[in-house]
């Protein structure tokens, strides 16, 4: 039986749970208020800073799901994401519009890979 190995683990939430070699990412986001552009960098940054803590990283990532506040953002995150998914190594993705946990957060990106 594999250990379950939990970062950064609050009172309802862990950041990340690694279990039988996948790592699952909590739902990230970025500075609320801030521009679509800065919360998919400020996410993508964490997304990488988490992977690191358990020696995986985005060449890994098996799945992506991302949620926006609306669509008309699309193209705005995915320049950004465009620009940091490796290519080559690109993940099963999806994406949707969703309302988020504050009307300041626009996208929210969670991620599941390969340790």
């Amino acid at each position: 039986m594999s250990d379950i190995k939990r970062i950064e683990t609050g009172p309802r939430m862990s950041q990340a749970v690694v279990h039988g070699g996948v790592v699952y990412l909590a739902g990230q986001v970025g500075t609320a208020g801030a521009s679509v552009t800065v919360q998919t960098q400020e996410i993508l940054a964490k997304v990488d800073r988490l992977l690191a803590e358990v020696g995986s990283d985005k060449t890994k990532i098996l799945q992506t799901t991302i949620w926006m506040s609306s669509m008309a953002d699309f193209a705005e995150m995915n320049a950004v994401w465009d620009s940091w998914v490796p290519q080559g190594h690109t993940p099963a993705r999806a994406a949707g519009e969703s309302k988020l946990a504050t009307p300041e957060y626009n996208v929210e990106i969670l991620c599941i890979a390969a340790v």
